[in-house]
């Protein structure tokens, strides 16, 4: 279905317009049914995130700097989220040793349990959106989208 079915639109759109209705409308379709699966969990997208941040460190603390550097979404207020995943257990909070205006911030095993038993459900979600395209189409289409964003 086109973008102008979809919202239908009877005014025709140029390219650049239509590239932008095509990829809001894609990137809401792609974040419903990602929250979708995270909804059993009660956990947002953004808290997701950050668990993923935290457990690519590795048993490594980060820092709340390194921790917003790494977001998808650069809005996001890490405080909150880091406070919402401490009141869970999925992560820990300490003030850094070496300088006590740096707050550490480490996952627990409580949550990568819970990215563990997501990642299966994450990786099909993932895959339902690019199953239709081939090897060369993917990366094709990552290529565009990084032109497209890097000016």
């Amino acid at each position: 279905m086109t973008i102008e079915e979809i919202l239908k639109s009877t005014v025709p759109m140029d390219s650049s317009k239509k590239i932008i209705m095509n990829i809001i409308y894609t990137q809401n379709v792609i974040t419903e049914n990602f929250n979708e699966i995270l909804k059993p969990y009660d956990i947002s997208s953004e808290q997701f995130n950050v668990l993923r941040i935290l457990r690519g460190q590795k048993g490594n603390p980060a820092n709340m700097c390194v921790i917003q550097e790494r977001m998808l979404a650069k809005t996001s207020n890490t405080t909150r989220l880091v406070d919402k995943l401490l009141i869970k257990d999925f992560v820990t909070r300490k003030v850094c040793p070496e300088n006590r205006r740096k707050i550490e911030v480490k996952i627990t095993q409580k949550g990568l349990d819970l990215l563990r038993e997501l990642d299966p459900k994450v990786k099909a979600h993932e895959d339902s959106f690019s199953n239709n395209l081939n090897e060369d189409e993917k990366a094709q289409l990552n290529q565009l989208l990084e032109k497209f964003r890097n000016q």
